[in-house]
């Protein structure tokens, strides 16, 4: 660039300065200001700048001497840790030693403390179940708390605590051969607790009021079971019961209550009969049925073969009875000719019929019909335990249990009515029978009079 075009830029621009001097001459002493203010303040930043440096390098030192002690610290650590270390390994060395030395002193007397730790452990969970807790409480205590100690620390069992383990021991051998009462709370039903008299038969069963009870260890507690045996075994607990003195007999369960907890969950006749379902309810009312007309039809008969016994006594025939009914032909007809009267009298035998004999087909037929519904449930309920196999598979038996239960106990109440039906079919129709033969043996009596009198 040429010194002529320099000074050329430099006019314009003064020109330039010149024109809008006229125009921010309010505006220099702003500038000027803003200058100042930056002025300070770089001088004031440059002041703030050395502080910080000089706290920086004081901090710094501070981390040094940290570090340092830290340093110094740790080897305080290791030297504590190897020192520690050597004495743990000492302490082992001399902790084998005297294990061994214990184990040479001990001798057979180191299986007798294991033989008692097992005898005490096992011993306070039979005593945790053992009927005999309810009367004795806070036995298995002992024995758990002795089992625990000698598990888990070195510690040996003293001459007092073998001598309270051999005395529970015996005790629960004693206790089983007696027959003892205690009163304690018991829960009846409802929930509620009441107080009672129990009877305890050695380690096998409780009961209280002619019913057997419940042990609960886990809370200590007697209950009466929620279903009871059937009555002839409640029987003989309430036997026992009422005995102070001599022998009874008692249904005893020795497995301390198992077989009384299934026997109880046995169905009784009145679940077996509900299992049936609706053809076992068929089946018992038609049985109902010829249970009642046969009752009616026995009464009737009984009373009419009586009536027709006194009849035979008296030669005035009377309506009361079908023999006189029948001897009335006689008189109705006393001119007839034999052969004609015999006639007659078959008419007013074959009137007296119905009265006799009436019914008793209806009680044969359900004496057939009955096995015939008994089958019917029983293909009923083999038909929906198949399909259970279907649905379900065979996996649970529960699930086919009840289409069995509903065949075997159909069958079972069809033989059920049809055995004893088809009994009083057979003696009301003998009775029947017999009384039909009184009036025919009447009849033909009286046809030989009257022939002999036409002779």
């Amino acid at each position: 660039m040429t010194l002529f075009t320099k000074m050329t830029k430099i006019a314009l621009f003064g020109a330039t300065l010149g024109f809008a001097g006229s125009t921010f001459a309010a505006d220099a002493m702003d500038l000027d200001s803003l200058l100042k203010t930056l002025e300070q303040g770089k001088t004031q930043q440059s002041v703030e700048n050395k502080q910080r440096e000089q706290e920086f390098i004081a901090r710094q030192n501070d981390q040094v001497q940290m570090l340092k002690n830290t340093q110094a610290q740790r080897n305080n650590m290791l030297s504590e840790s190897e020192r520690l270390e050597t004495l743990f390994e000492g302490n082992e060395i001399k902790l084998a030693n005297q294990t061994d030395t214990l184990s040479k002193r001990m001798g057979s007397l180191k299986e007798l403390f294991g033989v008692l730790q097992q005898v005490a452990g096992d011993s306070s969970n039979k005593f945790a179940t053992s009927v005999v807790s309810a009367q004795l409480p806070g036995r298995g205590q002992f024995m758990d708390d002795l089992a625990q100690k000698m598990g888990s620390t070195s510690k040996l069992a003293s001459i007092e605590d073998i001598e309270q383990v051999w005395y529970e021991l015996q005790r629960e051998m004693t206790e089983q051969g007696k027959v003892s009462r205690f009163t304690t709370d018991v829960i009846v039903e409802g929930g509620n607790k009441a107080q009672q008299e129990v009877m305890r038969v050695g380690a096998f069963n409780l009961i209280s009021q002619g019913k057997y009870l419940e042990y609960n260890a886990s809370t200590n507690t007697l209950s009466e079971l929620t279903r009871q045996p059937v009555g002839r075994f409640t029987s003989t607990a309430a036997d026992l019961q009422q005995t102070s003195s001599g022998t009874v007999q008692f249904a005893l369960d020795p497995t301390g209550g198992s077989i009384l907890g299934l026997l109880v969950q046995a169905p009784d006749t009145t679940e077996q009969v509900h299992q049936g379902g609706a053809v076992g309810y068929v089946i018992l009312g038609v049985g109902l049925l010829a249970l009642l007309i046969a009752i009616e039809r026995f009464i009737s008969l009984m009373l009419m073969g009586g009536r027709i016994r006194r009849q035979l006594k008296d030669d005035v025939p009377r309506d009361d009875n079908p023999l006189g009914r029948v001897m009335k032909v006689k008189d109705q007809y006393p001119s007839v000719a034999y052969d004609t009267l015999e006639l007659k009298l078959s008419e007013a035998i074959l009137r007296e019929m119905p009265k006799i004999t009436r019914n008793l087909t209806l009680i044969k037929i359900i004496s057939v019909v009955a096995p015939l519904l008994g089958l019917l449930g029983t293909v009923t309920g083999m038909i929906n335990t198949f399909q259970a196999i279907t649905l379900f598979g065979t996996g649970d038996p529960k699930l086919m249990a009840g289409g069995i239960s509903q065949a075997l106990v159909t069958t079972v109440l069809g033989l059920v009515v049809a055995i004893p039906t088809v009994f009083l079919y057979t003696l009301l129709n003998t009775r029947s029978k017999n009384l039909l033969l009184i009036l025919q043996e009447q009849s033909a009596g009286i046809i030989a009079e009257r022939s002999e009198k036409g002779a």
